[in-house]
């Protein structure tokens, strides 16, 4: 299918089970696949990105098999080391997948190369690649420096205090985080500069936990692990609903006249982007909590008012912020958000783009877009989403105040939401 048309939404009403967290169901495949015996990992998000490492670990001899049609899989560790050291892997382009298995197959003495699709080869990995480097690694960008693909050969790690930039990516200190355990050693990770992100660190402190490895956190600066721990099964796991998928369902019910209530995550959530529905009930949404789902609907007025808010908490959700603020009263300006630049495509001047195809004025920064709505929206826009499941889903909400869109390349959800536009049609009137 080259676009889908979405026609005028009156209303939206409904509740919504959300697909597994993406973040989540990576991070727990591959700490199955570093533990010692054998997890079961309940409600894994079906989708490209969990394809890729899925694919990857069989490729490095990690066995797992899935239950029924069910998303529930059994993965059988292997204490810490890849069974196979030669392989060449590839992981579309999925960074959940890619950056931390740099890190792991940077200390498995093994010969590895990864690749991924062109959008990969442009997305920057200089800051882990360096790190490693110093820590011993043996990295070379076979490419351009500082991206991928790479090229792993054996090496011996003698790092004790590693340091890496925080300002690009918080997936460069995920992936250290996981792997260092592999070696057995004290170590410490020192950032460098602000990191961005935080709540996608959390997440990792957490999983890791789970699987009994603990980290030493000194704020946002220094995280250290002790000598000597190692991953061990939970036994089983249930993974979240995705949080950044549950902000295009709020945002539905904030702007389209019904409630609209997403299950999975709640208040309980290990997730970040939770915080998004605090952004919704800044811009005068009503907002209902519980410790599994949570509940948006229009405010008591009718009427979103924009916002000036710093969102580099929650840079993915932050997305769909850009497309309510078509329908608030006055502008909304997202800060601190630079890191759009280096995701799927270059989302700070994809969202400009296509926001002015619907009539808004739109002022794009270095790190920040302010976005002004207009008067009314232009009917029929053709939306381009860059091989972007996030702007295929974003301005997918433009059809809710009764506008025609045009959606381009809708199958690139796949990426973590395949079965996204069902889902909205379902809750649409």
């Amino acid at each position: 299918m080259e676009h889908i048309t979405l026609a005028p939404i009156a209303r939206v009403n409904g509740t919504v089970a959300l697909p597994g967290s993406k973040s989540i169901s990576n991070r727990t495949l591959l700490l199955a696949a570093l533990a010692k015996g054998t997890t079961t990992v309940k409600g894994l998000l079906a989708a490209d990105d969990i394809h890729y490492m899925l694919e990857a670990l069989k490729a490095l001899e990690i066995k797992w098999e899935q239950t029924g049609e069910s998303r529930d899989f059994i993965v059988h560790g292997a204490a810490g080391a890849f069974p196979v050291k030669t392989a060449e892997l590839f992981l579309g382009n999925a960074g959940t997948a890619f950056r931390p298995l740099t890190a792991a197959l940077a200390l498995c003495q093994g010969h590895y190369t990864l690749s991924g699709v062109a959008r990969m080869h442009e997305r920057p990995i200089g800051d882990l690649v360096n790190a490693l480097r110093e820590a011993g690694a043996d990295i070379t960008c076979t490419g351009t420096e500082g991206y991928p693909p790479l090229a792993i050969q054996p090496a011996t790690f003698n790092g004790q205090v590693i340091k890496v930039k925080g300002n690009v990516s918080s997936q460069f200190l995920t992936a250290l985080l996981m792997a260092l355990p592999l070696t057995g050693q004290a170590v410490t990770i020192e950032v460098i500069g602000e990191l961005i992100s935080k709540p996608y660190i959390d997440i990792t402190l957490k999983l890791m936990a789970k699987f009994g490895v603990q980290v030493e956190q000194k704020g946002w600066g220094s995280f250290s692990i002790a000598k000597g721990q190692a991953y061990q099964s939970p036994g089983t796991i249930e993974v979240e609903g995705d949080a950044s998928s549950a902000s295009y369902f709020l945002a539905a019910g904030a702007i389209g006249g019904g409630k609209v209530r997403v299950t999975g995550m709640g208040s309980d959530s290990i997730q970040g982007d939770k915080r998004f529905a605090e952004a919704l009930a800044l811009m005068g949404a009503e907002i209902t909590w519980g410790s599994h789902f949570i509940e948006a609907a229009p405010p008591k007025n009718g009427q979103l008012t924009g916002i000036d808010a710093d969102m580099n908490h929650i840079p993915d959700a932050a997305m769909t912020l850009a497309v309510v603020a078509l329908f608030a009263k006055g502008p909304t300006t997202l800060r601190n958000i630079a890191s759009w630049r280096v995701k799927e495509t270059d989302r700070l001047s994809a969202m400009a783009t296509e926001l002015r195809k619907v009539g808004a004025s739109v002022i794009e920064g270095k790190d920040f877009i302010t976005v002004t709505p207009p008067e009314s929206l232009i009917a029929d826009a053709a939306i381009d989403t860059y091989d972007d499941h996030r702007m295929a889903m974003c301005f997918s909400l433009v059809a809710i105040k009764g506008v025609a869109v045009q959606i381009n390349d809708p199958q690139c959800t796949a990426k973590t939401f395949p079965t996204y536009f069902e889902e909205l049609a379902k809750i649409s009137a």
